[in-house]
């Protein structure tokens, strides 16, 4: 009597033990859910749904989670995936820049979900609110409300709205006419003038994983000169939908491909955030 209860101690053990390691896979190589806390995606996606990720898609990633969980740089390796980021996925990523407005950094706990619209070696430019890719004879992005959003008066949105990434004096861009901004794939090399460096210098930054000092136009790194740079890694631009109420890649720049997390796939359930109440018509609802 003594052994079968002790056998199925060990048992129920050995099953938890099993089901956590099998969930552990699962969230770290296959998928993982998040929250919808804003409007910045609607209406493809609205405050409160929760989205299933599939990590498969792009690849999961292996990195140091301690170092992680310190804050400190990391250098992240990427498993083959099904295929790469295309240019209309609604892609999962760390906030660029979850501290401070000037050091780029991948905050485990800090995600945004946005609509990928430009890719590496892509050249995007918005123009009147409509989202271009220089070589593409259609507009990217989410159609609608860029339709919308063309007609507002500029300023409409308000005047700090209306200042945009790189807020430097040496673009004349807004949020509703920007670029073109060249998005860089590994391997580019480009001069570093000064528009680059007001557009590229957080990623270098980030790539060396050292500050730079910028002195009379010219970029240093320690008492380096540097006069040209070549990318270590590709670079994405983000969108919301919601193009009149989202703050993504038009306030803060290109988001690393080492921050992606996965494709955004499935609503797998949604609550309306004041009451709880779920919304069944949302739930098990596929996301294009």
């Amino acid at each position: 009597m003594r052994r079968k209860l002790l056998n199925t101690i060990l048992n129920t053990f050995l099953a938890l033990f099993v089901a956590l390691v099998v969930w552990i896979v699962l969230r770290i190589f296959v998928i993982a859910s998040f929250r919808i806390p804003t409007r910045s995606m609607s209406p493809t996606l609205w405050e409160g749904d929760y989205v299933l990720v599939n990590k498969l898609v792009y690849g999961p990633r292996l990195f140091d989670l301690s170092a992680a969980m310190r804050g400190e740089r990391l250098e992240v390796f990427r498993l083959p995936g099904w295929r790469l980021v295309r240019r209309g996925d609604v892609v999962v990523f760390h906030e660029p820049y979850p501290r401070m407005e000037e050091k780029m950094e991948m905050h485990l706990l800090k995600y945004f979900v946005k609509r990928c619209v430009g890719l590496p070696g892509d050249s995007l430019s918005i123009q009147n609110g409509y989202y271009q890719v220089a070589g593409l004879p259609d507009t990217v992005g989410y159609l609608p409300a860029q339709k919308r959003f063309s007609r507002e008066i500029p300023m409409a949105f308000g005047e700090e709205d209306d200042r945009c990434f790189p807020f430097d004096t040496i673009v004349d861009w807004n949020v509703k006419n920007f670029g073109p901004l060249y998005i860089p794939k590994a391997g580019d090399e480009i001069a570093l003038t000064r528009k680059h460096i007001a557009l590229y210098r957080f990623l270098i930054e980030w790539e060396l994983g050292e500050r730079l000092a910028l002195r009379d136009t010219l970029l240093y790194v320690g008492s380096r000169r540097l006069d040209t740079y070549r990318f270590r890694k590709n670079y994405y631009f983000m969108a919301g939908d919601n193009v009149e109420d989202s703050r993504d890649s038009r306030y803060w720049g290109l988001v690393p491909g080492d921050f992606i997390v996965g494709k955004a796939c499935w609503i797998w359930k949604s609550v309306v955030p004041s009451s709880g109440e779920w919304r069944l018509a949302r739930s098990l609802k596929k996301i294009d």
